[in-house]
Formats: C-alpha cells, structure tokens, sequence
C-alpha cells in the first residue's frame, strides 16, 4: 500500500464563494495542482514532456464533496495509485483539512505524444514505477458511480 504525501496548499480568498466558502470549481483546482506533483514525483512531468513531447492528460474526472472548506485553511492531498496500464494512469486524491476528509477525485489519465498527435505508451520503467505505488486495498468509495436511489 503506498499513500503519497506530495502536495498541501493553502484556499485563497479568491476560491470562495458567495457562502464563504471553498466554490465547487475550486475544489478541483488543488487537485489539478496535486496531480502536477504526483507527476513529477513519477518522472513524467514538464521536464519529460520537454525531453519526449508525451503528457499525461485527463479524459475522466469523479469528483465527491464530502464537507464545505471555510478560509483560512491548509489543503493537504493525498494521492493514491490505483491502476496502470501502458497508455492509461488511474489514481485519486483525497483533500483534508485539519485531518477531516473534505472530498475525493479520482482521475483516468492517458499517456499523450504530443508529437505524433496520439495516446502511445509509456516507457517501461514508468510503468513499473507506477504499478509498485499501486494501494491494495481500494479506499471504499473508489469506482462509485452517480445514481438516484431505487424505491
């Protein structure tokens, strides 16, 4: 099980809504800004999209709001390796906020050349790289989907 501890920001005053707290687009925002992170941290950030011209580009999003963010607050994001195949990453972040979860985002990425204009895989050590973070077990509210509740 790896969970990984790469990203914490504080909510900026512009993030807010007319409630006083954190609006609904913004709780994205740090989650955008937690997968640069996680990318560097697996080597296919900027410096290798300079070097290679591939990037890693988000084609699903799943976003759960699970308790309203007041400013001041520090953001801390944890990031979770979910599954990996050689053109896909699949991983979530869960926000905290004085160590209460506050919501999740769990994210389908795909390994983009830029160059040639398609989704290609990635090198073989990345994958690897990936797949020894893989967390086994799942957090519990990984892979839900959106429904009303049947009578």
């Amino acid at each position: 099980m790896t969970l990984l501890n790469l990203h914490n920001e504080p909510v900026r005053e512009e993030w807010l809504d007319a409630y006083g707290h954190l609006n609904e687009a913004y709780y994205l925002v740090p989650f955008s800004n937690a997968t640069w992170v996680l990318q560097e941290h697996f080597g296919i950030g900027v410096p290798y999209f300079e070097e290679t011209g591939c990037a890693i580009y988000t084609v699903e999003t799943h976003l759960r709001y699970l308790k309203e963010v007041r400013f001041p607050a520090i953001l801390h994001i944890e990031s979770m390796i979910l599954g990996v195949e050689s053109r896909k990453i699949w991983f979530t972040h869960r926000m905290l906020v004085n160590d209460e979860e506050c919501a999740t985002g769990e994210f389908m990425t795909l390994h983009f050349d830029t160059r040639d204009g398609r989704v290609s895989p990635m090198h073989k050590t990345v994958i690897e790289h990936l797949q020894s973070s893989i967390i086994d077990p799942f957090p519990n509210w990984v892979g839900r989907k959106i429904k009303l509740k049947q009578d």
